[in-house]
């Protein structure tokens, strides 16, 4: 059961109308890193959590959090829709392809769609989709992805706080780019306290017994590429993140065949020879 304070949680007020930034503005709403992503991606790991208490409440109280983040983009592009001249915007960019390249020009949807609100698209107007959301069910797999959400999400927010000027929008986007630290440094201390409590390690699932791993290459940096380079990396050689083995550093050689397959059933009508070519005499 979730409860709605009409108050935000942060403020979420422009200086001015600005349906060009609104339209940025969506990526980090409805884009593939953006809130909406990381809200239903928080709350389906939450839902789908079993194991020790902690862990599920932690995970619902930063997916209700993020409910309060959708809540205040779609607020702020509201606003930033607000009274804003569409038609004197969408002339200035028609008419100077120099800054219709740099300003992305406006959404019409959000005119003649969303009337003036936000919309669950990115900000080229791709819905949003499920598949964004990952809730595996291993935790220690979920809350490294977790990690990627929150820096792919924070390196987008600051580009966006780069590109306004707008103090009112800055003002909200350091509060999201800060949250969004927390969020980063909170799933690395989730991975470490998910490792102390012995419930998962490196490799995900630690669970999977590795003598059934072909384990001559469990470990192997192979490289793939002119030059060594990459030989001097701490993926290279040493022991392994998991304790368990030493990094080596190789050039693989193939260990399978040619593959060569054979006709294709004939009932899915794959490459074949004519059967009017096959009747014409020699």
């Amino acid at each position: 059961m979730f409860f709605h304070d009409k108050r935000l949680q942060y403020h979420a007020t422009p200086d001015r109308p600005d349906p060009i930034f609104a339209r940025r503005l969506q990526e980090v709403l409805g884009g593939q890193w953006g809130e909406i992503s990381v809200m239903m991606t928080y709350l389906f790991q939450g839902w789908n959590a079993r194991g020790p208490a902690k862990y599920k409440d932690m995970l619902l109280d930063i997916g209700t959090e993020e409910m309060a983040h959708v809540e205040m983009l779609s607020t702020m592009i509201a606003r930033l829709l607000e009274g804003a001249p569409l038609e004197a915007q969408a002339s200035a960019v028609d008419s100077n392809p120099a800054v219709a390249a740099i300003m992305g020009g406006i959404n019409p949807q959000h005119a003649i769609v969303s009337g003036l609100g936000a919309q669950v698209a990115d900000s080229v107007g791709v819905p949003w989709n499920g598949r964004y959301a990952v809730a595996s069910g291993n935790m220690l797999a979920d809350f490294r992805y977790n990690v990627t959400a929150e820096s792919q999400g924070r390196l987008q927010v600051c580009r966006l706080y780069e590109m306004t000027e707008d103090a009112g929008v800055r003002d909200m986007l350091s509060f999201l780019i800060a949250r969004d630290t927390m969020h980063q440094n909170q799933w690395l201390a989730a991975i470490a306290e998910l490792e102390a409590d012995g419930l998962d390690m490196t490799p995900a699932p630690n669970s999977f017994p590795q003598e059934r791993e072909f384990s001559q290459v469990a470990y192997q940096f192979q490289d793939l590429s002119e030059g060594e380079d990459s030989a001097q990396g701490r993926w290279a050689s040493g022991p392994s993140m998991d304790g368990k083995g030493e990094f080596s550093y190789v050039r693989p050689e193939p260990m399978g065949e040619a593959p060569e397959l054979p006709p294709a059933d004939p009932r899915v009508f794959g490459t074949a020879k004519s059967p009017i070519l096959q009747k014409v005499p020699s």
